[in-house]
């Protein structure tokens, strides 16, 4: 099987895992970091089947999304064996994806690796990493934001400073992080109209 048909396969895959998602972690997603990924890997230098391979299974396994982390990534393994992909592809696809999570707080081997993580990192921030981050508050029931200081550190807003504004650092590759700094300063934008609109205090207490 030629890679333009496995990657057709690996595509139809992801999209019976995720295509009814609604934390963020959708098919679109995946689609969005594939695509970002490869366009890095083309920058870089990097491999272009493994790193959109890499890229579209990246989240299966997460275990926010899989009650049977390692069934699932079993799954997978035998799912690109099937497609003929190589002993030496799927090592490389799983390597690739295998250490992209924020909260593992790793920095992937491979250059392949490099690139699925920017690439995730990437949909985390600006306006689709927004929209991301106030659905998965709603399925989680968290609260957009809170005056309270003891009721914030579970609210979407909060989310933004514990994470997605610290995203634009860690960027790996000199592509990502280009891409990243105009997402970054958008977010900016975006907290200060939120904050002035909320009329909260915290407007001059957070570092935005």
């Amino acid at each position: 099987m030629e890679n333009n048909q496995k990657r057709a396969a690996i595509r139809d895959y992801v999209r019976k895992i995720f295509q009814s998602d609604n934390t963020g972690h959708d098919f679109f997603h995946m689609q969005r970091v594939a695509r970002t990924a490869k366009e890095i890997a083309a920058c870089e230098k990097a491999d272009l089947f493994i790193c959109e391979a890499g890229a579209w299974i990246h989240d299966i396994g997460d275990e926010k999304l899989f009650s049977d982390r390692k069934k699932a990534i079993w799954d997978v393994k035998d799912f690109l064996y099937s497609i003929q992909c190589t002993e030496e592809q799927v090592d490389r696809i799983l390597e690739a994806a295998a250490d992209v999570s924020f909260r593992k707080g790793k920095t992937p081997e491979s250059l392949e690796g490099k690139v699925v993580q920017d690439a995730d990192r990437l949909d985390a921030i600006g306006a689709i990493g927004i929209a991301r981050t106030f659905a998965y508050g709603a399925s989680n029931d968290q609260l957009i934001w809170h005056d309270d200081d003891g009721e914030q550190k579970n609210t979407s807003i909060q989310h933004f400073y514990d994470k997605l504004l610290n995203l634009k650092e860690m960027m790996n590759t000199d592509s990502a992080k280009q891409i990243a700094t105009e997402r970054h300063q958008f977010m900016e934008t975006y907290l200060r109209q939120f904050m002035l609109e909320w009329g909260s205090t915290q407007e001059n207490e957070q570092d935005v």
